[in-house]
């Protein structure tokens, strides 16, 4: 802020707290000397939510004591500190081989955010909507975002669900699409067999490359009630 702005606050503050007003002309230069020697660098406001007018109301509807610069200056470095906490460098357009230029830009960057200039870059945040078109007609074609080559590949490290999903193709009951009534598996979820220790009680459990027979029973059941014509 110049001294212009800082008089504008002034004034703005005086509004709200007469405490702070200065009647005498001398006061009132001296008053605007001091607020200017500390709030020099603090912007009146940005176009991207910092408003020093703000501050001031915010302090004066909290707090009981007259107002400082530091009042005003405290919120600015919490504001530049939380701007720069959620920034994420973009990739400069500068040439990377010009270590000079390229450290520059970063620089630039990151004070445009920190004065409140530009927009924190966000663009690895996990962002709603809807998939791309092409990767929607991609899916469609390959049914899933697994390759079966891979899948394929995977399959001796995760047998349970290489099981479901074999017995899914051929057109079988899902086992794991219902709930366990033996060991209490939520759907989706594989059974477990439970650990025994020396003196008969349960020291854990582990999940099991197979569903309990009861559960294949209860998902051929429901299998058959809602595909009657293939049962």
């Amino acid at each position: 802020m110049d001294h212009r702005e800082i008089a504008a606050l002034l004034a703005y503050i005086g509004r709200l707290d007469p405490r702070t007003i200065r009647t005498d002309q001398g006061e009132a230069r001296d008053q605007i000397n001091r607020w200017y020697e500390l709030l020099g660098d603090v912007p009146m406001a940005t176009r991207h939510g910092w408003d020093a007018r703000v501050a001031a109301r915010q302090h004066i509807q909290v707090s009981p004591y007259q107002i400082l610069p530091a009042d005003i200056a405290r919120p600015w470095v919490h504001y530049r500190r939380d701007r720069l906490a959620r920034h994420t460098d973009p990739t400069p357009h500068a040439d990377p081989d010009d270590q000079a230029a390229w450290q520059a830009e970063l620089v630039n960057t990151r004070r445009a955010v920190a004065s409140g200039n530009a927009a924190p870059a966000t663009h690895r945040q996990i962002t709603g909507g809807s998939p791309h078109p092409d990767l929607e007609e991609r899916l469609r074609e390959i049914g899933s975002c697994i390759p079966p080559a891979v899948r394929a590949e995977l399959a001796p490290y995760r047998p349970a669900r290489a099981a479901r999903e074999a017995a899914i193709a051929r057109g079988g009951p899902d086992a794991l699409g219902v709930r366990c009534e033996w060991c209490l598996a939520q759907a989706g979820e594989p059974c477990r067999r439970r650990r025994i220790g020396p003196d008969g009680g349960a020291r854990g459990t582990a999940p099991r490359a197979t569903p309990h027979p009861g559960r294949v029973d209860l998902a051929a059941a429901q299998h058959t009630q809602q595909h009657p014509a293939m049962a």
